[in-house]
């Protein structure tokens, strides 16, 4: 059918929201996730924070586990808004297994994802990724879910051409990786505590010291990306939100497309 200016729409960005989450070791990542609307979580590394009750399936061993927790969620009867990944970097290992498992183009398996021999192994990732992506789809375009993904940071070595290099946080994810997880994202946040540097005067003849500060209990979700880090939004969050926890969801709420409620099993009566 061809296609005309009738045609011609106003869309928006109503539909749940697909997030990544990330940041230090225990600045308050999962608990963040948690608060979104009625989540479930899929567990990819174990431990869950002290204070925190999830309704999870548990530790997921190997990423065929994460696909067949999907698969329940799909086709099950049950009223989660919001599918919550922790982590996307512990998911990463599980592919790179899985990568090793179902081995080369003549099915031969491999011990290490480096096995495969010139980027072929990562790049025989990208295709088992995209089965998770697809699932992920699935649960948000048919079951009305929002996705929620958890990572931890790195501090990496920027080297940019028209300056000196520098530091920055960034995910940890494997560049190949990286870019086709993070593409269709509607939104990456850095959970960060702000460090302020004071400089001192130091033993011995002309030197200084700095030294870190900050206060220990405000965490601050960064959504706009600098040079110090990778952010980004759709929603027009702020650039920085202070992050309370029990209130974390209710500070990004305002942006974000309201939740859908929980959509039937496709083609059910």
């Amino acid at each position: 059918m061809a296609i005309s200016l009738n045609d011609l729409r106003t869309v928006r960005a109503d539909r749940p929201p697909r997030i990544l989450i990330y940041g230090n070791e225990g600045v308050g990542k999962t608990t963040l996730a948690s608060e979104f609307p009625n989540p479930v979580f899929l567990q990819c590394e174990e431990g869950t924070p002290g204070e925190l009750e999830l309704q999870s399936f548990g530790f997921l061993p190997d990423f065929n586990a994460v696909m067949e927790a999907m698969t329940a969620l799909y086709d099950g009867e049950h009223d989660f808004q919001t599918l919550v990944l922790d982590s996307v970097t512990a998911l990463q290992a599980m592919i790179f297994a899985e990568v090793c498992r179902r081995g080369d183009e003549h099915g031969n398996p491999k011990a290490r994802i480096e096995d495969f021999g010139y980027g072929k192994g990562y790049a025989n990732s990208k295709p088992v990724l995209r089965e998770f992506q697809d699932g992920c789809d699935a649960l948000r375009r048919d079951r009305g879910m929002a996705v929620v993904l958890i990572a931890h940071s790195i501090v990496t070595t920027f080297n940019d051409p028209e300056t000196q290099a520098y530091d920055r946080y960034e995910i940890d994810l494997h560049k190949q990786l990286n870019g086709q997880i993070t593409r269709d994202l509607d939104a990456i946040l850095l959970l960060k505590k702000p460090v302020n540097m004071k400089v001192e005067d130091g033993k011995g003849f002309n030197q200084k010291r700095a030294r870190a500060e900050g206060a220990a209990s405000t965490i601050k979700i960064h959504a706009v990306g600098k040079p110090a880090f990778v952010a980004k939004n759709r929603y027009g969050i702020p650039e920085s939100v202070i992050f309370e926890r029990g209130r974390g969801y209710d500070a990004l709420a305002q942006y974000l497309p309201a939740p859908a409620d929980a959509s039937p099993i496709k083609n059910a009566a």
